[in-house]
């Protein structure tokens, strides 16, 4: 009976002991893109990177679908505590300069933790669609993409530089990105866009489903948008990325960047931070478009608001600031 209770209490104590632990452990939530998207593989990055010392931390991480200005408006709500966004999204939102998009004005709040890899605004239209330039996309099906993302406001700027409405288009789809290649293959619509670093599991899947291009992205306006803008620059796609396209696809683009507010402790930030550049090398195997990343540029380029204290403490343990 005696060795019965112990066994009991040793049970008990062992319970307790489980659950003060999983009590202590901060729970983190990332919020990336359309799981065809390089921004889910980004968050799916770096929670396992932070997980591998869960141990060590006490800090658990997962990710959740969203898109740059759904994700920067999760920061702002609490909702988030770190999130994935567009680098011309992550300047409207610290700045104020996008009302439809920030209705609440500047998030003076956004923090900056580091940039990722470069995203071309990319057009795709089927081979059989008579799309060869962006200008021909008036009076066709396209897939402007859905509110909220980063892709669909990218979108709007160059529509309203344009003086193009959603009703110059014969239809304007709103599907997801995981959804409008399948649409595209189908017939339904004629091309879709996409702001995403490559290769891209959506756009191999349309290149290899049916007939499709990629479409240059380099008129006037596109042009002077780069010229004009800190947050754009003009790119281009490599040839051969994509069946289809044997030639490079000149367009503008932003890159990708990892945020955070001040709502999210500094020790939070600072072992996310370490976990991604400590196992660097392992990071930048993740997936081909973090091939050529350099901490250098990471912590400096395309970080248009204040650096976070906890990514602050970081760079500077490490020489880098």
């Amino acid at each position: 009976m005696f060795i019965k209770k112990l066994a009991m209490a040793a049970a008990v104590g062992a319970t307790l002991m489980t659950t003060s632990a999983f009590a202590e452990t901060k729970h983190v939530v990332i919020g990336t893109g359309g799981q065809t998207g390089v921004y889910y593989q980004v968050g799916g990055a770096i929670c396992r990177l932070v997980n591998r010392g869960t141990a060590e931390h006490e800090i658990n991480c997962t990710h959740k679908t969203g898109g740059s200005v759904t994700n920067i408006n999760g920061l702002k709500s609490g909702d988030l505590d770190m999130g994935v966004a567009q680098s011309d999204w992550q300047f409207h939102a610290y700045n104020g300069t996008a009302p439809d998009q920030f209705p609440d004005g500047a998030f003076k709040e956004l923090r900056a933790v580091f940039s990722v890899h470069a995203e071309p605004f990319t057009v795709v239209a089927r081979s059989d669609s008579g799309i060869k330039t962006f200008d021909d996309l008036k009076g066709k099906k396209v897939n402007v993409g859905n509110p909220g993302s980063g892709q669909r406001g990218t979108m709007e700027v160059l529509m309203a530089k344009m003086g193009w409405e959603m009703s110059d288009f014969a239809v304007a789809s709103e599907l997801k990105s995981s959804e409008q290649a399948a649409a595209l293959c189908d017939g339904k619509v004629d091309a879709i866009i996409f702001t995403a670093g490559h290769p891209n599991g959506s756009i191999k899947e349309a290149t290899t489903s049916c007939d499709a291009i990629l479409i240059p992205v380099d008129n006037a306006v596109a042009k002077k948008l780069a010229a004009d803008n800190p947050y754009y620059a003009m790119t281009s796609i490599p040839a051969g990325m994509y069946n289809g396209t044997d030639t490079d696809t000149a367009t503008f683009g932003v890159a990708a960047t990892f945020v955070s507010s001040t709502k999210t402790d500094e020790e939070t930030v600072y072992q996310m931070v370490k976990a991604v550049f400590e196992n660097f090398k392992r990071f930048k195997k993740m997936h081909p478009a973090f091939a050529y990343l350099k901490e250098s540029d990471m912590i400096t380029k395309n970080l248009s608001a204040p650096l976070h204290d906890g990514a602050v403490r970081y760079y500077k343990e490490k020489g880098w600031m």
